[in-house]
């Protein structure tokens, strides 16, 4: 898709929506960024395949994000922190956009994701102890049911559907999974899981 084009949607539909904000005793807040960029006049996201090193979702795919810490005074400020922290992207390089809604993860995180445009090139020094890669994912790739798979569940007692994104060695899934699933259906009206869609409003739904 167009660069141009899908910020325009994106900045149009998260201009007039308020992010739903959600409350969990016991949960940690964290925040992630979905950094677009354009890359060839198409627009791109930028993902982190995380170390065997993390404390939490070893080897998986994610936004560059993390935990809030004391001396962030809001949860933006959490998420270019730790965006500069495990990329090496100098937190003037992300402007940010638009914020998305609250998710709770089964680590006990709720993660505030925003969403932010940067320059491409961007420059860029990894920690090595959380990133052992940089995906560049154009898009279109989400825009589709072709790289999409639905698996089921069991999380204690409850049965989910787990939404799978494929784009070559790697797979998005878990709460990177849902939280572009969401993000796509909600500004561009696609979403290949159908009538199986999670309702995230609740936390209770999802535990």
């Amino acid at each position: 898709m167009n660069y141009q084009n899908a910020i325009q949607q994106i900045k149009k539909t998260l201009t007039r929506r308020h992010p739903h904000q959600l409350k969990v005793p016991g949960f940690l807040p964290a925040a992630v960024i979905l950094p677009f960029f354009n890359k060839n006049d198409e627009a791109h996201l930028l993902f982190t395949l995380r170390t065997n090193k993390v404390l939490h979702h070893k080897g998986q795919v994610s936004f560059p994000g993390g935990a809030w810490e004391k001396q962030d005074k809001t949860l933006a400020e959490t998420a270019l922190r730790e965006t500069e922290e495990e990329v090496g992207i100098p937190q003037n390089m992300l402007n940010i956009i638009g914020q998305l809604d609250d998710f709770p993860t089964i680590s006990d995180f709720l993660v505030t994701p925003f969403v932010a445009t940067m320059p491409y090139p961007y420059p860029h020094n990894i920690s090595t102890d959380e990133v052992a890669e940089l995906l560049e994912v154009p898009l279109d790739l989400f825009l589709t049911d072709e790289f999409f798979e639905m698996k089921e569940k069991r999380y204690g007692n409850k049965s989910y559907p787990v939404y799978y994104y494929h784009w070559e060695r790697a797979v998005i899934w878990g709460v990177t999974g849902y939280i572009i699933n969401r993000f796509i259906e909600q500004v561009f009206g696609v979403n290949p899981a159908g009538e199986n869609r999670i309702d995230r409003h609740d936390p209770s739904d999802f535990f």
